[in-house]
């Protein structure tokens, strides 16, 4: 199974593939598997096929994920919120070189004008719900004249999907992930989870994130299971969706799950009739506080894992009962090689802490056109994360921070989430997130964004002196900042980088 359309292969004809919430019937496999051909013969007639670059912009649900599946299994598909302004969509359909934009009929976006006057060719998304959730069909609305193309199926050396990487302090990287990337991964994250034909999943991540597309669509589709597409992150409508498609597991960002938990009190009823066997998290560290209000919220056992776009996601997780799972952990390899390497590029013994370095099936080949950003991630066979931490004597990853995010206050570099564990253990504190300020004389010094439970109050000085009984005094943050919400990025995620100045603190 090393192409999109060879994982297909697993689901039983009859077997529902792919589904939706509010009273969809599902795409059956068999459906499934003719919508990926007739797509592949589509756009081999508009002139677009193997290695060619198909930007999606498509709002959240079963159509995303289909189109996902069915376009990259003969093209490259290049997903994108809708969000984005029309200068953002210019520099990425520009700099990804998109050979044609695939939006849905009917929906305004700017990425029409620009696709138009950058002439990329549009190509229309009908959906067809009537014949099942994510059905669809494709119009062409401007064509310029098709270069040579190779058609049919993609092979396993072809690109599959291409991302940009976050970009948060340079321009950012092109990340090209080949079928056999994409196809290792899901296959890792399906054994990891234990995922047969029996396993639902509800998908509330957005699908133009590697998290969604790899985690909860093309995971469950490799295991003949079945993937129900939500139109988004909503914790209003979560337990409404959970008593409705009655899911065996979901997959979030911490921040989603924090808001899930927080609202669970009001939803008894859902929750005593749910089927979860498993909740999973991933794209940024969830706090062991979190993972037990989760487990004791939902009677089943949190799977913390570790994943990055240049892995095509997993790289490891924590494992499930009978086996331990370590809060505060991202758990043992899953798939690819792990290990930490110090600033000479010596690969350490457990204990010591250093870089984290992967390298397996899964992990892209290289940035595309940025030879110094390859000289820098790359050192022999090994990829460079950029996040530090070390593997204890069990042989647990933990992780102890971005290696761009430390804190070096004075010259003494300091682990945020170290900070965030010590708040979080305040009765009065919700959610937090320690980060860097501009200190004249230090360098840097220590602020934390704070978010207040409900019905509590507190002061940065009661919260200053509770750091103090448990961290060294260099690492108590000077600054608190009191917010209603703390910002995020488009796919919830908290972001450290760029946090002093969208807090007014400077930087």
């Amino acid at each position: 199974m090393e192409t999109i359309a060879d994982l297909l292969q697993r689901g039983a004809d009859d077997a529902a593939a792919i589904g939706a919430p509010e009273g969809l019937a599902p795409l059956r496999y068999r459906d499934l598997r003719a919508l990926v051909r007739r797509t592949v013969a589509d756009l081999n007639s508009f002139g677009i096929g193997r290695g060619d670059r198909v930007v999606l912009v498509l709002p959240n649900g079963p159509e995303a994920a289909a189109a996902f599946v069915s376009v990259g299994a003969g093209a490259t598909t290049a997903p994108l919120s809708r969000g984005l302004t029309a200068d953002e969509f210019e520099f990425n359909l520009t700099d990804l070189r998109a050979k044609a934009l695939l939006v849905e009929a009917g929906l305004d976006s700017p990425a029409r004008a620009v696709a138009s006057r950058l002439r990329i060719p549009t190509i229309e998304l009908v959906p067809h719900r009537d014949q099942g959730a994510g059905a669809f069909s494709l119009r062409l609305l401007l064509k310029n004249g098709a270069g040579p193309f190779e058609g049919g199926l993609a092979q396993p050396d072809d690109e599959a999907l291409v991302l940009h990487t976050s970009g948060s302090t340079s321009r950012p990287k092109i990340v090209p992930l080949l079928q056999r990337n994409v196809t290792a991964s899901a296959r890792n994250i399906m054994t990891a989870l234990q995922l047969t034909p029996d396993d639902v999943c509800l998908n509330i991540m957005p699908l133009f994130h590697i998290h969604g597309l790899m985690a909860a669509v093309l995971s469950s589709l490799a295991a003949g299971a079945q993937v129900h597409c939500s139109p988004g992150f909503n914790a209003l409508r979560f337990f409404h969706w959970l008593d409705e498609v009655r899911p065996t597991w979901y997959t979030a960002v911490p921040t989603m799950h924090q808001a899930i938990v927080s609202r669970a009190s009001r939803h008894a009823e859902e929750l005593g009739r749910m089927r979860l066997r498993l909740i999973r998290s991933s794209s940024s560290s969830l706090l062991p506080q979190v993972m037990e209000d989760l487990e004791r919220t939902f009677g089943c056992p949190v799977i913390e894992a570790y994943g990055m776009t240049e892995a095509a996601h997993q790289m490891t997780s924590n494992p499930l009962p009978p086996r331990e799972r370590k809060a505060g952990s991202v758990g043992v390899p899953a798939g690819p090689e792990v290990a930490i390497m110090d600033e000479e590029g010596k690969i350490l013994p457990r204990g010591q802490t250093g870089e984290v370095v992967i390298r397996g099936a899964n992990v892209t080949p290289g940035y595309e056109a940025n030879p110094e950003a390859n000289e820098s991630a790359f050192l022999d066979d090994w990829f460079r994360t950029g996040d530090q931490g070390f593997i204890d004597r069990d042989g647990y990853l933990r992780l102890t921070g971005r290696l761009k995010e430390l804190i070096n206050r004075g010259g003494e570099k300091i682990a945020p989430i170290e900070i965030d564990v010590v708040l979080m253990d305040h009765p009065a504190v919700q959610q937090c997130v320690a980060f860097a300020i501009p200190h004249h004389k230090l360098g840097e010094d220590i602020a934390a964004a704070v978010v207040l439970r409900e019905g509590h109050t507190c002061t940065d000085r009661e919260l200053r002196e509770f750091a103090a009984r448990r961290l060294e005094h260099w690492k108590v943050p000077r600054t608190f900042v009191f917010v209603r919400e703390i910002p995020k990025g488009r796919t919830g995620k908290l972001q450290r980088i760029g946090l002093a100045a969208k807090l007014g603190l400077g930087g």
